[in-house]
């Protein structure tokens, strides 16, 4: 019924698009994707074995369907809007937690001023980071020490963005960021949505002042999310935050600088998760770097490390590199690898692709991946 349900809603609004597309001048509907599909081989799985897989959740980008428009509403105004939804490409299952639009369901107005949006849609966690992270939400990446980064959306948000003269200017807030139990993991992380009980459960909030040039950039961004009051099963709360009045934050610093046709970009992001009793606080640092050794052939590579505050013997460090060959402006074939260190009492995966990949704790891993990607 729910496939069911999903197709007939995707039909509908694929006509719908046409028909605007076709009969107003003043309004524009596009309908966009990226289809990313890989395999990849990861080591030392639970210490015993390997594993060979085509990942669901991402592989050098995050599949997805979306359409976007917008209409002219004279004297510099728009009203626009996006509906974007995230799919698993091995099995065609929607993701973020079985959402139709679960990457963003947005409508909003637009102006010199800048634009402000309400629905579903990006802390400005997510957008402030694309310059620095050169690897981005890849299967090898800074996904696989802190899954948030590449998840970082909320339900029930309004969001501003503007830019002036460079400088980039963003706050997002939620009255409610979840309404889907799917996990615990960062796309269903248990939150009830908007409480009339308990008005600080499941807020979430983000503010962002980001500056560029045309050769380089600086970011500075906070997010942090607060917990619920617990349920009949308190212990599925995401991330042990079983109460309104706890929260995990995270402020980001970060930039990059273009030299002689590369771009390198870094930074770190601290955190703090009152959610969590052993390991609160903790440090993410991230440097990389991207060369077009060709017109169509482009090179990159990050080291990336997470370091715990008083917990000794649980920090992981990740290296990544990866070569993609444009085969058109549409279309890329890809490989990439990545190696994981792990402290004895950590056993994070060096893999961001799917769950289930995880090493024995200490136990270092590797991974490595083939694939295409097309947009439309």
């Amino acid at each position: 019924m729910k496939k069911t349900s999903q197709r007939i809603a995707l039909t509908a609004l694929a006509s719908l698009a046409a028909a605007a597309a076709g009969s107003a001048h003043a309004q524009s509907v596009n309908l966009y994707g990226i289809i990313d599909v890989g395999v990849e081989h990861v080591s030392n799985v639970n210490g015993v074995g390997s594993i060979n897989r085509m990942p669901s959740n991402t592989s050098t980008l995050p599949s997805r369907v979306g359409m976007r428009g917008s209409e002219d509403l004279s004297n510099g105004l728009k009203a626009q809007f996006t509906l974007e939804m995230g799919f698993a490409p091995d099995t065609g299952a929607s993701g973020q937690g079985g959402r139709l639009f679960g990457r963003q369901s947005t409508v909003g107005l637009a102006g010199p001023w800048g634009a402000v949006s309400l629905g579903r849609q990006y802390s400005t966690l997510y957008w402030a980071i694309q310059d620095s992270d050169v690897i981005g939400p890849a299967l090898y990446a800074i996904g696989s020490l802190d899954s948030y980064i590449p998840n970082s959306r909320a339900d029930n948000s309004i969001a501003y963005r503007g830019t002036f003269s460079g400088l980039t200017l963003g706050a997002e807030y939620s009255l409610g960021r979840d309404t889907v139990n799917a996990g615990p993991s960062p796309v269903g992380t248990n939150c009830a949505g908007e409480s009339a009980t308990d008005k600080q459960a499941c807020r979430q909030w983000s503010a962002t002042a980001k500056y560029d040039t045309a050769n380089w950039g600086a970011t500075l961004t906070y997010d942090t999310l607060n917990g619920r009051t617990p349920g009949a099963a308190p212990d599925s709360v995401f991330g042990g935050l079983n109460s309104s009045s706890t929260s995990d934050s995270r402020v980001l610093a970060a930039g990059y600088v273009k030299v002689m046709g590369a771009k390198i970009g870094g930074g770190v992001i601290r955190r703090n998760n009152e959610g969590s009793a052993t390991k609160p606080k903790s440090d993410l640092w991230y440097l990389g770097a991207s060369y077009p050794l060709t017109p169509a052939l482009t090179l990159d590579g990050q080291w990336s490390s997470l370091r715990y505050k008083n917990f000794d013997n649980g920090n992981s460090t990740l290296l990544s590199a990866r070569l993609v060959y444009a085969l058109s402006k549409r279309t890329a074939v890809y490989g990439q690898v990545g190696h994981i260190s792990n402290d004895k009492l950590a056993n994070v995966s060096v893999s961001g692709g799917a769950a289930g990949s995880n090493p024995a704790a200490g136990g270092s891993q590797n991974g490595v991946g083939i694939g295409i990607r097309h947009f439309f």
